[in-house]
Parts: C-alpha cells; structure tokens; sequence
C-alpha cells in the first residue's frame, strides 16, 4: 500500500486547527472561572491592589515568577488590599501559599467577617500551629480552633477561606480544618495584625511565597 505524504498546506491547517482547539478550551476555562463568580486578585506580573503592609521592621515584598514574594520581617512582611472593599459575610477567598525558609507562620490571612475580623494562622508558634485568632479572646495557639501540622518547605498549600453568616469555614489542600460558629462567639484579630486590615497576608520571621489569590461572592 502507498502511504500518501501530507503537503505543505495540509499540515498547516492541521496545525491551524490544533491551535483553535487548544484556544477553545482555553476560552472555556477561562469563561468557566468567571462564570463561577471567582474574581482574581492577582494577575501575576505587579501587585496591582496589594501594598506591602506597614507593620515596621518588614521585609521586601516583590512580585517574581508569577508569584508575590514576602521575604523574612523583623518580625513581619505582608501584603494589604487597597482596592474595593471586600464583601464581609457570604464571600470565598482562595489562594497557594509556600513556606520558603524560616520556622513560623508563612501565612495569616486576614479577612471581614461582619463588622469585625479574623485572621487565619498557618504554621505559627514554632512552625506547626494552625488556628483563627481571635476567638472569644483567644488566639489560634489557645482556643477551639487550634491544631497541629507539620508544613514543608518549598511546598504550594491550597488554602480556602469561606465565612456565611453561620460559619468560618477553612480548608488545607482538600481537607476542612475549621468550622467555627459565629453565633455566639466573639470574633476579632490580635492588635499586631492591624495593619492587614481589611484584607492582608502576612509572614512572620519567615520567607513565604504567594499566588492565585482569588475571591468570590457566594
């Protein structure tokens, strides 16, 4: 049997058609990541919304392969939301966040909830301690929400954050690891987080790394 050689034009638009399939599902992804309501806080090349916080002693935060880069504060370096104000109950944040050296918290994520704010804490206290601070007063190393993990470094953590009028709610990766009631509970940050206020993510005596840093309302 002759097996017929593809010409010149043939193998063009073979590619042109190659190229419009992959542009297609591109474009799907992508309208399925706006239809889903996520808005991107990040787009990966300046840090846009975000300046550096103002706790004094902080480290350079800069923006380098597509992430945003806290290096180690004296003791903190963290970034603040300047754009929009973020919605206070019925909202998600997602984002990855990387321990790069250092042994204490790579991320406290501060966020509204009402007319308050918590913080989330990941790898506190020595390196392990996961917890929102504060609850009733008491920090993530003493109330209900505190537990342990060992964090690796140079690893991407999935980190999401949900807060309803009912719950904060957290997940590492595909695991919940919070869900505390707001009823009944007093919720507030611990004064050194202030100037993450009203939405920030800090390091504390640690390099950290972020990206795809995302909201959206539910």
């Amino acid at each position: 049997m002759v097996h017929s050689i593809p010409t010149r034009a043939q193998l063009f638009l073979t590619f042109v058609g190659l190229l419009a399939a992959l542009t297609a599902v591109g474009f799907a992804q992508g309208t399925k990541l706006a239809d889903s309501g996520w808005q991107s806080l990040f787009d990966g090349k300046a840090l846009g919304s975000w300046q550096p916080s103002k706790f004094g002693g902080d480290g350079t935060v800069r923006v380098e392969n597509t992430q945003i880069v806290l290096d180690t504060g004296k003791p903190f370096t963290g970034i603040t939301w300047t754009g929009p104000e973020p919605p206070t109950t019925n909202y998600e944040i997602t984002l990855q966040a990387m321990r790069v050296e250092g042994r204490d918290f790579f991320a406290g994520i501060t966020f509204p909830v009402g007319d308050s704010s918590c913080s989330l804490i990941l790898g506190g206290w020595g390196g392990t301690v996961i917890g929102l601070s504060s609850v009733n007063g008491e920090d993530a190393s003493q109330n209900q929400t505190s537990q342990s993990t060992e964090f690796e470094l140079g690893r991407w953590y999935n980190v999401r954050i949900r807060v309803t009028d009912a719950a904060i709610e957290t997940w590492l990766d595909d695991r919940q690891i919070i869900n505390q009631e707001r009823k009944g509970n007093k919720i507030s940050i611990r004064v050194d987080m202030e100037p993450s206020l009203p939405l920030g993510i800090a390091s504390y005596r640690t390099k950290a790394a972020l990206r795809d840093l995302r909201l959206r309302k539910l």
